[in-house]
């Protein structure tokens, strides 16, 4: 048996708690890379959670986050793709709010990849104190609208100064045309992809009328699970 590449990101999440040797691995990719969708956070909670089954460990999200940051960085991706649902995560705490959220999302993914170190590099090294005050009590907003399941708070968090401004021309393009069904639309990750949010129930009619707006564009309808990579 070939000897197994530790620099892939679940194996080497997988071999920060058991051995590799012995073992064989395969992998079925279902979310695109570089495009803001979580996948490497995805890829390391699988490989985490996997990893503790093998070395007899009960997997526990919390003890597994602080495990797998190392090789992630971003503690929220990696907590919700571990935990499931809307959750926050803080000095290596995971709380989940709810099983899910008050909108339907919508992917629209367009055909070129941007990796995280590049979108950082768009950044300013400082904002101005009315901007970062903004973003601040939107995102209050937003943990109210999870915590309480309300569409009208949901709607009203979804806007940033911090940095979607400077890291996507086509979230502002996709904010300007948005569907009525929609409750607004945010950068997924460090982007390129974009999610449009639809009111509930209305993630069909959205979706229709994303395609015919962008017919050039991927878009696809998400969901957010209640259930985590841990069983």
């Amino acid at each position: 048996m070939p000897l197994a590449d530790t620099h892939h990101l679940g194996i080497a999440a997988f071999a920060r708690l058991a051995p590799v040797d012995g073992w064989r691995f395969d992998f079925t990719y279902r979310i695109p890379r570089s495009s803001g969708l979580g996948s490497s956070a995805a890829l390391i909670a699988l490989g985490l959670v996997a990893g503790a089954l093998a070395a007899g460990i009960e997997p526990d999200a919390e003890a597994l986050l602080a495990t797998g940051l190392p090789l992630e960085g971003h503690p929220d991706n990696l907590a919700a793709a571990l935990a499931g649902g809307a959750t926050l995560t803080w000095e290596g705490r995971i709380e989940r709010l709810a099983d899910s959220v008050p909108a339907e999302p919508i992917a629209l993914r367009p055909d070129d990849q941007v990796s995280t170190e590049h979108s950082r590099s768009l950044l300013p090294i400082s904002v101005p104190h009315e901007d970062a005050a903004f973003s601040a009590g939107r995102a209050a907003l937003l943990g109210a609208a999870l915590a309480s399941g309300s569409e009208t708070l949901f709607a009203a968090a979804l806007d940033d100064r911090l940095h979607e401004p400077y890291r996507s021309v086509f979230l502002a393009d996709v904010r300007a045309a948005l569907p009525e069904s929609a409750l607004g639309a945010t950068l997924s990750g460090s982007g390129p992809t974009v999610l449009v949010w639809a009111r509930q129930g209305a993630g069909a009619e959205c979706l229709a009328e994303l395609v015919e707006r962008w017919p050039a564009v991927e878009a696809t309808r998400l969901g957010v699970s209640s259930r985590g990579a841990i069983p």
